[in-house]
């Protein structure tokens, strides 16, 4: 009887040594399972860290990106409003130059009449008139950008005169000069619309 009580301790000993070593074991498990959690947490939270740093990296090249192109373009519209506007400011001043170059030919006409018309108590009236009706004429073309060239005088110029005569110079100051114009040149916005026909003294 001792013995079998004897025995059940010695089993219960063994039991109670069995569960202590088991539990070792298990805390002794534990503990790496612990430290690779641990070690694998950081790896992940350093790895999210990354990810995070990539994505912002992109979203800046994406925005600088983005910027670039932005500012392209509002240079490109900026340009092509000047450009347009540029334009359309030379168009309305040169619009009406086709109407203008064939109305030059009545100009020419009315001061040939002015010319022709001698100043006396009969023809007073009549050139009164002309003049009136050439001044008008002339001020509304004035107003769409008319200027007349002074030629008589100036050193000849083949971008502005056309030489039909030439003529002996009377000194060596006149030689190459414009001694008289035949038709007048005209500018319109400092463009030329007709070039003078004039006589250059050599």
């Amino acid at each position: 009887m001792f013995n079998i009580f004897k025995d059940m301790s010695d089993k219960e000993k063994k039991n109670k040594e069995e569960e202590i070593s088991t539990e070792n074991q298990q805390s002794q498990t534990s503990e790496p399972n612990s430290k690779e959690k641990k070690k694998s947490k950081e790896e992940s939270k350093k790895t999210e860290k990354e990810k995070i740093e990539d994505t912002i990296t992109e979203l800046g090249n994406k925005l600088a990106e983005t910027n670039d192109k932005y500012l392209r373009l509002y240079s490109e519209f900026d340009n092509y409003r000047k450009r347009t506007s540029k334009e359309r400011i030379e168009l309305s001043k040169t619009a009406s130059e086709e109407v203008i170059v064939s109305l030059l030919p009545v100009l020419d006409d009315f001061e040939r009449a002015l010319k022709a018309i001698e100043p006396n108590e009969q023809t007073t009236a009549l050139r009164e008139g002309v003049e009136l009706i050439y001044n008008k004429m002339q001020g509304l073309l004035i107003q769409k950008g008319l200027k007349a060239m002074e030629s008589i005088g100036n050193a000849f110029d083949p971008e502005l005169h056309e030489a039909i005569a030439q003529m002996p110079a009377q000194d060596d100051e006149s030689k190459g000069k414009i001694f008289d114009e035949v038709v007048k040149g005209y500018y319109l916005h400092d463009k030329v619309i007709r070039y003078a026909k004039v006589v250059v003294a050599n």
